[in-house]
């Protein structure tokens, strides 16, 4: 007898609709695996190494046994430091009690979705979004309410967009800045409005503020820092990025102590705390990292200007130039494509693999998304490829011109 249970409609969701826009990815990371030359684009995993004594801090936290149950909230000393930046940054008064640890940002981001939507509830989301957002709307069972920014005009927010978008079903505007995949930067102003529209409208406004830590010619302004009131404000941050600590999973939120304690409540039932010498490495590395992060914004900012000064001089592709993050998001409606037939065809014809944009959401189903998180000899090679990808499409509409 062959088993066939069926599985819940929520791990279904969670799924979903993903699959194609991953797809060019995975065949060219089992090209990889295979022994070809393939230059990986597609995911955003920072080449850049741990900070060392960051490495050697939980090395010495482990032999000293920290690998004990953690409280639910997170380590004090953590929570405090954490309290410490957001209270310097935004000039006014962070508790630690206002911070909760998760293990790694997207674990956050699901634990406060869960902690404030119901199924059939209504997200509203800017839109081009991370694209691990939607699994984790869709298995809430929300309604994801996208809003469109300006693509045309830097990714810029409209406030009268969002505020249209709104219905008596809204409960969470959810906005991401510095963001991803576009590296836009919500300035300090719009904030300010979004949170006073949001607070008037009975709605909470989450934040997520992954790459806060990676600008390039302005500071990151936090919500935090921009909101007059924070009773909805919800703001989620993390080392992943910003810190090359991927795998260590050490993220967090700040808050109101009231939507604290509900997700003490929720994340005690499913991840029940996070490593203790991961979270005495954290501590440490957000001590000691003003050094580091310089030289980690510094070598992001000249990858950014290598790529965005090529794309520049090549015929029939385009990009904004982003103010931070990791990505850059190629336009390529001037080849008369779309994302995803431009990153098929590149992998396929100059094993190149980049990111199809509508996974991002419609309105960047004709760009696709380049990762910096690789070195300057890297990306050179891999806007060769780009380059001579492009020629042979600018020959093949009869453009001969465009060929050296």
């Amino acid at each position: 007898m062959v088993f066939s249970g069926r599985y819940s409609a929520r791990v279904e969701r969670l799924g979903g609709d993903a699959s194609e826009v991953w797809a060019v990815h995975e065949r060219a990371s089992a090209l990889l695996a295979a022994g070809e030359e393939v230059y990986l684009l597609s995911v955003g995993d920072p080449d850049l190494p741990t900070l060392p004594s960051t490495i050697d801090h939980a090395i010495e936290s482990l032999r000293e046994g920290r690998t004990h149950y953690a409280p639910g909230a997170g380590e004090l000393h953590l929570r405090e430091e954490i309290a410490g930046i957001e209270e310097r940054s935004a000039h006014r008064p962070c508790n630690p009690d206002d911070v909760i640890i998760f293990p790694g940002a997207t674990n956050a981001i699901y634990s406060v979705m869960s902690c404030l939507l119901d199924a059939g509830d209504e997200v509203i989301v800017a839109e081009p979004m991370y694209i691990g957002y939607r699994g984790i709307f869709a298995a809430i069972g929300a309604k994801v309410v996208p809003v469109a920014l300006d693509v045309s005009n830097g990714f810029r927010l409209s406030l009268e967009s969002f505020s249209a978008a709104i219905t008596d079903r809204t409960r969470v505007v959810f906005i991401n800045t510095p963001g991803n995949p576009a590296g836009n930067m919500i300035p300090a102003e719009q904030l300010q409005a979004l949170a006073d529209l949001c607070l008037k409208r009975n709605i909470w406004l989450v934040s997520d503020e992954v790459y806060s830590m990676i600008t390039f010619e302005e500071r990151h302004v936090s919500l935090r820092t921009a909101a007059e009131q924070l009773e909805n404000v919800v703001v989620i941050d993390g080392l992943s990025k910003s810190h090359a600590m991927t795998g260590w999973r050490l993220g967090w939120v700040v808050t109101h102590q009231n939507l604290v304690e509900h997700l003490l409540q929720f994340s005690s039932s499913t991840v029940f705390g996070c490593c203790q010498f991961v979270q005495d490495a954290a501590a440490y590395a957000l001590q000691n990292d003003e050094d580091y992060m310089a030289e980690v914004r510094s070598k992001y900012k000249k990858r950014r200007d290598f790529v965005c000064d090529r794309i520049a001089s090549i015929p029939r592709i385009d990009c904004s130039v982003p103010k931070a993050g990791m990505f850059v998001m190629l336009d390529v409606r001037g080849l008369n494509t779309d994302g995803m037939r431009f990153a098929e065809d590149l992998l396929e014809e100059q094993r190149v693999s980049v990111l199809p944009g509508e996974g991002f959401g419609n309105s960047t189903r004709d760009y696709v998304r380049l990762s910096l998180a690789q070195p300057l000899p890297y990306l050179e090679e891999s806007m060769d490829r780009i380059e001579r990808f492009v020629n042979l499409r600018s020959v093949d509409a009869g453009d001969a011109s465009q060929v050296d």
